[in-house]
């Protein structure tokens, strides 16, 4: 299994505008995350992980443990209750959405990407970061 900690840049991303519009993302949010290219960070110390996003608008940092339920506030407004597991070489994160939408997170990690799903109702994003 390729390593999970790192940090990763977005290359590409397909279908990302139609995922905002499921989880109910107004227009200038979308435009906006559609022109962003975030960067990605995950470290892990002691059983800790921190998921670090940076763009060039906002930074956000949620702390985890697997298994384990956290409160996140996500970068569109939505409070959420979401947990992280790990399942073979895939990092599964479920958003479950105190108002509004749920979402669930899909990444792979190889040695040079990371391949990231989004999905919310019947629809899927796929991003694919490039490992730094």
């Amino acid at each position: 299994m390729a390593p999970i900690a790192g940090k990763y840049i977005l290359e590409t991303s397909e279908n990302f505008d139609e995922f905002m519009k499921a989880l109910g993302v107004g227009m200038m949010l979308r435009k906006l995350g559609q022109t962003s290219k975030p960067t990605v960070e995950f470290i892990e110390n002691n059983g800790e992980w921190t998921l670090k996003t940076t763009t060039t608008l906002k930074t956000t940092e949620l702390k985890f443990k697997l298994g384990q339920e956290v409160d996140e506030s996500t970068f569109d407004g939505r409070d959420c209750k979401t947990v992280f597991t790990l399942e073979g070489d895939k990092l599964i994160q479920v958003q479950t959405a105190v108002k509004g939408k749920s979402a669930k997170y899909t990444r792979e990690f190889t040695d040079t990407q990371m391949i990231m799903l989004s999905e919310c109702d019947d629809v899927v994003s796929k991003r694919i970061y490039k490992r730094q």
